[in-house]
């Protein structure tokens, strides 16, 4: 049997940061990951990071690339009504966020993993968590054709909102809430220079459109869709001519069309499991809880978690105090109701939930207040750039 101090369940960016940040404290770990290195490595996920997210990937060791090439924004658009309301976020709290899509965050850890001789396990099958609820945890897996078995101190469940981790649980031990809305986004990934030099976020009778960037010669854009609908009706006409109907006329104006590179349909939905601990078990990220992308929050609150566990984890092995880890699960979830009420808040007044015309007005009053509002903006602009922390790095 192999042993180590934290077990890990799931190579995404959580589970890879958790793994790198152990490391800086001189804590072991192993990460486990069910899909291969080459799955990880080429997922196509959003990238707006916070700035205690970018900061937690400098004490990482992680920045250096993400320093150099990101995109600093200072503000973002909001287009309705056929014009568009700029939000300073420098001016409103002294804070930016940072372009840098996902895909490269985790090639960055995956590189410093290997650098330093981190053991990860790709394409581990079959993993099942026992024991957690004493003072032995363990997990067992199948890896070219051999069972295997890890014992641990404690276990991270990065693995996500599908992962073993969650469902490993006793339902009656936990409590769901959850919403899922009756639309999709629709989004397509093309090398072309982005529409501006910042984030538009469009509302219109038509329903919801983005357009967002990876750099500044790849955009990535989007619009609201059924549920039911497909990829294959979509063709890259039929999208960029419903992308401009959404916006603005000067954005519309702006935008470069392209080959699609990537095309998909995501559902949206809100959900959180509480608690997030379950004796040395601990959900993080994806697995305790999802977001509506239109705030820009998964990524920032799985960060978040992150932090908050190895903070506890480090006092733990320093200390021996177990206070940390026992507030983990009310430390983290004060952050988590805190974004799911703004990303549902912000889905709300920008997508189309029906055909009800008076719907449609009161959301377009309700941005109209915002631009009146130097404290209603403010309040976006706080939640937007990320809340503050409770501790400090």
């Amino acid at each position: 049997m192999t042993r180590t101090q934290v077990a890990i369940i799931g190579a995404g960016p959580s589970g890879l940061l958790l793994s790198q940040l152990l490391e800086v404290c001189g804590i072991e770990s192993i990460v486990l990951e069910r899909q291969s290195r080459e799955h990880v490595a080429g997922r196509i996920r959003a990238g707006v990071l916070e700035q205690g997210t970018v900061e937690l990937l400098r004490k990482a060791g992680v920045a250096e690339r993400l320093l150099r090439d990101r995109l600093v924004h200072e503000g973002f658009e909001l287009g309705f009504s056929g014009r568009t309301l700029r939000v300073d976020l420098h001016a409103l709290t002294g804070s930016a966020v940072s372009v840098y899509g996902q895909t490269e965050i985790t090639r960055d850890l995956m590189e410093a993993r290997a650098a330093a001789g981190g053991v990860l396990v790709y394409n581990a099958r079959d993993v099942a968590v026992a024991g957690f609820e004493g003072e032995h945890p363990r997990v067992a897996y199948s890896h070219e054709g051999r069972r295997h078995e890890l014992a641990c101190d404690f276990i991270a469940g990065c693995d996500g909102y599908h992962g073993i981790c969650r469902r490993s649980l006793d339902p009656a031990a936990m409590r769901s809430f959850e919403r899922t809305y009756p639309f999709g986004w629709l989004g397509i990934l093309a090398d072309v220079p982005p529409a501006g030099p910042e984030l538009v976020y469009s509302t219109h009778e038509r329903g919801f459109a983005l357009c967002s960037m990876r750099s500044e010669s790849r955009s990535r854009y989007y619009v609201q869709c059924p549920l039911e609908d497909t990829v294959e009706a979509w063709p890259d006409a039929r999208f960029w001519s419903e992308l401009k109907g959404r916006l603005p006329e000067p954005v519309a104006r702006a935008v470069v069309e392209g080959p699609s590179l990537e095309k998909g349909i995501a559902a949206l939905r809100s959900f959180v499991v509480e608690p997030m601990q379950f004796g040395r078990l601990f959900l993080v990220g994806d697995a305790a809880h999802i977001v509506p992308p239109t705030g820009a929050k998964g990524l920032n609150l799985a960060a978040a978690d992150v932090r908050v566990l190895h903070q506890a984890l480090a006092e733990y092995y320093r200390t021996g105090r177990r206070s940390a880890l026992e507030r983990y699960s009310e430390e983290c979830l004060r952050r988590v109701w805190k974004a799911v009420r703004f990303s549902w808040w912000f889905t709300s007044i920008m997508h189309k939930f029906s055909e009800d015309r008076l719907d449609h007005r009161l959301q377009l009053a309700e941005l109209d207040y915002l631009a009146q509002s130097r404290a209603a903006l403010t309040s976006l602009a706080e939640n937007y750039v990320g809340l503050p922390f409770d501790r400090p790095l």
